[in-house]
């Protein structure tokens, strides 16, 4: 009887004659042939330093060589990284106007669909200039209305119409 010692986790196993012949018979199972069949390398996670297999692809590929378990560990690295003064558009605080529109005595209410959902509302240029921030040239619009704005002819006039009347 042909037994035979596995090349990956060395135990002895059963190898029938004809697969021996045909060069076959060298893993124990399919998690040993899996394994041989394996080209890449274990690296290290940059946030958690969890253990993490990479295939040539992925350690070629990456500009940063730096590795994520998952895209969580990525996001922490990415908001430590780029955040703040690190942000490409960084305008030392640019923020302000919305700060300043909150501070104001405007209702927190979007001017064209009438949504009083603080979570949502977002600060609008109407002269699309985001460095002039005079309290005339703000605007509290929801993400939709301020998509549409930006993106649809009609509902940039219907949004001027409906904040010069407000603004009277």
């Amino acid at each position: 009887m042909p037994y035979v010692k596995c090349k990956i986790c060395s135990n002895l196993f059963y190898a029938r004659p004809a697969h021996l012949k045909n060069n076959w018979g060298i893993f124990c199972s399919i998690e040993c042939k899996g394994i041989s069949q394996k080209t890449g390398k274990c690296v290290k996670c940059f946030t958690c330093g969890r253990n993490i297999y990479r295939t040539p692809k992925n350690l070629s590929s990456s500009k940063s060589t730096k590795y994520f378990c998952s895209k969580s560990c990525q996001t922490k690295w990415r908001n430590k990284e780029f955040s703040g003064f690190r942000h490409g558009r960084w305008i030392g605080g640019y923020s302000t106007y919305r700060k300043l529109l909150k501070n104001s005595n405007s209702k927190h209410i979007c001017v064209l669909c009438k949504t009083r959902n603080t979570k949502v509302l977002a600060v609008h240029h109407v002269d699309g200039n985001h460095r002039n921030n005079i309290l005339n040239n703000l605007a509290w619009l929801c993400h939709n209305c301020h998509h549409l704005v930006h993106r649809d002819k009609v509902e940039k006039q219907k949004f001027l119409g409906l904040f010069q009347k407000q603004k009277v």
